[in-house]
C-alpha cells in the first residue's frame, strides 16, 4: 500500500469510526432546587469526553415537562421531546441521588414515561448520598431490569461527607475518577454488543 493510500485510508477509517460511535446519555436524576446533580454530571462528562470512545450528552430531566404519569390536567408537552432524546441514545449513565433510601420521584417518573426507548441498552450508575447512594442504586437496578436495560456491575458511589464540601460543593476524591472510568470500561462494550440486538 502506497503512502497516499495509507494516509487517506487511515483518515477514512477514523471518520467511519467517529460516525459509528455510540451515543451515551448522562441523565441527571434530580429536579429539585439546590440539587448537586449538575455538578456530578458535568464531572462525569469531562472524564468521559477524555476517553473519546463515545458521544456523551448530558440529559437533564428538568428540561422536560413531565408531570406525574397519568395525572389529570398535567402539562405533558415535554413527553415527545423526552421520548425523542432517549430513543437517540445507545446507552446511559444515570446520576442517581438517594432520597429516603430510594431514587428521586422525578427519575422514577421519567423512567416510567417510556418503554421501548429504554429497551436493550446498557447503563452505568453514579450515585451519591450519606452512604454513597447504595440503596437508591439497588432500587434503580430493579427498575432498569424491568425496562430491559443491562446495568453494569461497577458503580461509583459518592459520599456526601467525603466527596462534597458542606454537602453542596462537589470535590470528589481522586479515586472516584478511576471508578468512573472502570464503569465506562464496562458500559461501552455492553452498549456496542446491544446495538446489534436492536438492529
Amino acid at each position: 500500500m502506497g503512502f497516499f493510500s495509507k494516509l487517506f485510508g487511515t483518515q477514512q477509517q477514523e471518520e467511519e469510526k467517529s460516525m459509528t460511535k455510540s451515543n451515551i446519555g448522562i441523565i441527571l436524576g434530580s429536579t429539585r432546587e439546590g440539587r448537586v446533580s449538575p455538578q456530578v454530571g458535568a464531572w462525569v462528562k469531562e472524564l468521559a469526553d477524555k476517553r473519546g470512545d463515545a458521544n456523551y450528552t448530558i440529559i437533564d430531566i428538568a428540561d422536560y415537562k413531565l408531570p406525574l404519569l397519568g395525572e389529570a390536567g398535567g402539562d405533558a408537552s415535554g413527553a415527545a421531546a423526552w421520548s425523542e432524546i432517549i430513543a437517540k441514545q445507545d446507552g446511559f449513565v444515570f446520576i442517581a441521588q438517594e432520597y429516603n433510601h430510594s431514587i428521586s420521584a422525578s427519575l422514577k417518573n421519567a423512567l416510567d414515561y417510556l418503554r421501548e426507548e429504554w429497551n436493550n441498552k446498557a447503563a452505568g450508575i453514579v450515585s451519591y448520598g450519606s452512604v454513597g447512594g447504595a440503596r437508591a442504586t439497588e432500587h434503580l437496578r430493579g427498575i432498569l431490569s424491568e425496562l430491559s436495560v443491562a446495568h453494569v456491575r461497577v458503580h461509583p458511589a459518592l459520599s456526601l461527607f467525603t466527596d462534597f464540601e458542606n454537602g453542596t460543593d462537589f470535590k470528589p476524591a481522586a479515586v472516584q475518577a478511576d471508578s468512573v472510568n472502570q464503569m465506562l470500561d464496562q458500559v461501552i462494550p455492553w452498549t456496542t454488543a446491544l446495538n446489534t440486538v436492536r438492529k
